[in-house]
């Protein structure tokens, strides 16, 4: 390879380097929903913990048990997909900085903060599946920490796009 063509092989994997990483480190639809859900699950332990809401929190776990060990083991998954060996403390510093950025809002919100927590349990405790909770921790604006882009939606097959035989 002469050193013309080693140097534009160089700065074509340079240009590309940034579009890999980017791929690689964005939310799957999956994670998205995991990642709403664990804040949800997070902002109403705090407000179990700030507003004596233990019993309405506990409710929430018991009905939701099984989406909110769903959720987590999401989480992890991107943390291990995206992060690699320090995959567990990415996790570790996701979940506390997410606990502490829904504390500080608590007391930034002060009495107001309880007040507007009845509401999150009353819908929080209609959904009937993960997607429904997702979609609380959206609507209700629930504190996220996670600033990952989503991944872009895979482009069809080919064979998706053929029209059918007949």
């Amino acid at each position: 390879m002469t050193p013309s063509r080693s140097l534009l092989a160089g700065v074509s994997a340079l240009v590309m380097l940034p579009a890999i990483a980017s791929a690689q480190v964005c939310v799957q639809p999956a994670e998205k929903t995991a990642f709403d859900i664990r804040a949800l699950q997070s902002q109403l332990m705090v407000a179990a913990l700030s507003c004596n809401l233990q019993d309405d929190y506990n409710a929430f776990v018991r009905k939701y048990q099984n989406e909110v060990a769903t959720a987590f083991r999401g989480v992890a998954t991107h943390f291990r997909r995206t992060a690699g060996p320090r995959h567990q403390r990415d996790l570790d510093q996701y979940i506390t900085q997410l606990a502490n950025g829904q504390s500080q809002m608590s007391i930034a919100r002060g009495s107001f903060f309880c007040r507007e927590q009845a509401p999150l349990f009353q819908a929080a405790m209609t959904a009937t599946s993960a997607a429904d909770l997702a979609q609380v921790s959206v609507t209700q604006q629930v504190h996220q920490v996670l600033t990952t882009p989503e991944c872009p939606p895979r482009p069809a097959t080919r064979q998706a796009q053929r029209p059918a035989a007949r």
